[in-house]
């Protein structure tokens, strides 16, 4: 009777939680459609000023979500002792030593793969959990969907390596499918159909995907312990890497990520997020409510759904059973795009599913959180154009503005839109283990500054990109489903024109209007118009081999795993995901 009563404390405290940070998100978003009005119509209302309103609307749920989750989440590293244990009150209950008696799949998804790395993950996961005497519990599945003869004869020899190194401890399955129906999600749908029955629990990889032994068991133990949760996600951080692009992108998401987490798993609770890896499923639960459905029409907003983790999250969710998140750094990795056409193309490829989330606004009996956060999906990406939008009607408004308020108004929407990192910077700062593992306080800043003078150029390139997917879907353009390129390569000049000649050419036409039309705003658009005008050579830039060895060399965006105070040895050994190769690049 007291652990119900503790239950029920603990879902009216949620929902005082959810409702005071809707009304923060909501006044916050008010007061600055209030003051943007105010910076547009000192003289009266008109209608392009009206549309600008519009637009400006559509891009702050995000920067509002994330600022207040950055506070939230900052207030809870520096005040609570066990920030963690406060957001997910189930890891208080957990004691670590917990037995092992559930059946869990290992299930790793793949898609024309490069073999060498899948079988490095592998080996070095199945190694540790071998040598935790625990591996009996676990089975491991190959899941592909490869194509190319080649490769799938490889990933053969991978599996009947794997099932020869761990003998009897612990069981290998390599299964091909002919036919890649239905994307990843047709892919575990597979395998749910075949195997599940097996199984208590499944842990969803991608072919970067990295995990400790000591990550693995904590996800069955929690599970084990807690038969209300259907998903338990793990937060996932970038592996160390020679790619100049990768480097600095992850810095910036390690950067932002926890403070961000922490905040939002205070209010969203037990309607968690699921990034479709390095999760754990209850299958049962999962098999019978997380069926996706085809939808209606022509790819690329019909057919098949693209983006199937979130569908699946609130699917679960409406089923009764809960999604969590794991709010620490511990033990769960992936491997981020090595260059700017890849990180483009990853974007669009979520944009385009992302975008099919349209279709499931009504479905039947969802959770009121749950239909915010595929709205909130879709608003992700509206934001792009909608940003594009706003600066194209203010260059053909010809109507009075307040200067000042506008300039108050752009200061703001900075703080705001780098909240998370900031927040994540500060409590760095104020620790002396994370700044050791960082690598000390001047090259934490150093590379805090160099990140967001990446951030600040990169945004309106991705925002450009984005705005004509959004603008193709209706006819037809689609990214398709391809094996993503994981090893850090040069971008040739060939291939960066190819890529982002729209965004010079756009980024040209607006710097000659400023010249000739407003040249004194020149200085306040230079991120903007700077992003556009250098996408070709910063493509390039961030992809070139000596940039890569200059960072490594000096020591700039350095994450923990690189700090040998923090790794292992076995990390650290040269054909472990953590290695860091001197050269570090494909041919």
């Amino acid at each position: 009777m007291q652990e119900m009563g503790a239950s029920l404390d603990a879902g009216k405290g949620l929902i005082w939680r959810r409702a005071g940070f809707a009304a923060l998100v909501l006044g916050t978003c008010a007061g600055l459609i209030g003051l943007m009005a105010a910076t547009l119509f000192p003289g009266g209302v008109d209608l392009v000023g009206l549309l600008m309103i519009v637009c400006f609307a559509i891009t702050l749920p995000w920067v509002a979500i994330g600022f207040w989750n950055a506070l939230i989440g900052l207030a809870l590293m520096s005040f609570v002792k066990d920030p963690e244990g406060f957001v997910s009150p189930f890891l208080r209950r957990l004691t670590g030593d917990e037995p092992i008696t559930s059946r869990t799949a290992l299930m790793i998804c793949v898609r024309n793969e490069d073999t060498r790395r899948l079988s490095r993950n592998l080996t070095w996961m199945l190694d540790g959990l071998v040598a935790t005497g625990q591996a009996g519990g676990f089975h491991l599945y190959i899941l592909s969907d490869s194509n190319k003869p080649e490769v799938f004869a490889e990933e053969e020899a991978v599996a009947a390596s794997l099932e020869e190194r761990c003998g009897k401890s612990l069981a290998v399955t390599y299964r091909r499918r002919s036919e890649s129906v239905g994307f990843k999600a047709g892919n575990i749908r597979d395998f749910l159909e075949r195997w599940a029955d097996r199984h208590d629990f499944g842990i969803v990889f991608d072919a970067d995907s990295v995990m400790t032994p000591k990550a693995m068991l904590r996800l069955v133990r929690v599970m084990q312990r807690e038969p209300q949760i259907g998903i338990l996600q793990t937060l996932v951080t970038g592996l160390p890497s020679a790619s100049p692009f990768a480097r600095i992108f992850q810095f910036g998401m390690r950067l932002g990520m926890r403070s961000y987490t922490l905040g939002s798993a205070s209010w969203q609770g037990d309607c968690g997020p699921y990034w479709g890896h390095n999760a754990i499923l209850r299958l049962k639960p999962f098999t019978d409510h997380c069926h996706l459905p085809v939808l209606p029409g022509k790819p690329p907003l019909g057919g098949h759904v693209l983006s199937h983790d979130q569908l699946e999250a609130v699917l679960m969710r409406r089923a009764g059973y809960q999604v969590r998140v794991l709010p620490d750094e511990d033990g769960s990795w992936e491997e981020n795009p090595p260059t700017m056409p890849e990180f483009i193309r990853r974007d669009l490829r979520w944009c385009q599913g992302n975008m099919q989330y349209w279709k499931f606004l009504g479905t039947p009996k969802l959770k009121p959180v749950s239909r915010c956060q595929l709205g909130l999906a879709i608003a992700m990406y509206l934001g792009s154009p909608a940003w594009l939008g706003f600066i194209l009607l203010g260059m053909v408004r010809d109507a009075p503005y307040r200067a000042d308020l506008g300039i108050i108004l752009f200061f703001l929407s900075m703080v705001m839109v780098f909240a998370p990192k900031i927040a994540t910077l500060i409590d760095v700062l104020l620790r002396r283990d994370l700044r050791r593992a960082f690598g000390g306080a001047p090259r934490i800043v150093a590379g805090a500054l160099l990140e967001t003078a990446f951030s600040m150029l990169l945004s309106p390139i991705s925002a450009v990109a984005v705005s004509l997917m959004i603008l193709g879907l209706p006819f037809g353009r689609t990214v398709g489903w391809n094996a993503q390129r994981r090893d850090a390569q040069s971008v040739p000049f060939s291939m960066a024109m190819q890529k982002f000649w729209p965004q010079t050419l756009f980024g040209a036409a607006l710097t000659a209007w400023f010249v000739v039309m407003a040249p004194g705003a020149l200085w306040i658009a230079s991120p903007f118009l700077g992003g556009l005008l250098g996408a070709i050579p910063l493509a390039m830039l961030t992809a070139h081999p000596l940039v890569g060895r200059a960072l490594m060399a000096v020591g700039l965006c350095r994450i923990p795993e690189e700090t040998p105070a923090r790794a292992t040895t076995e990390e650290l050994d040269e054909v472990s995901p953590f290695a860091l190769p001197a050269a570090g690049f494909a041919e």
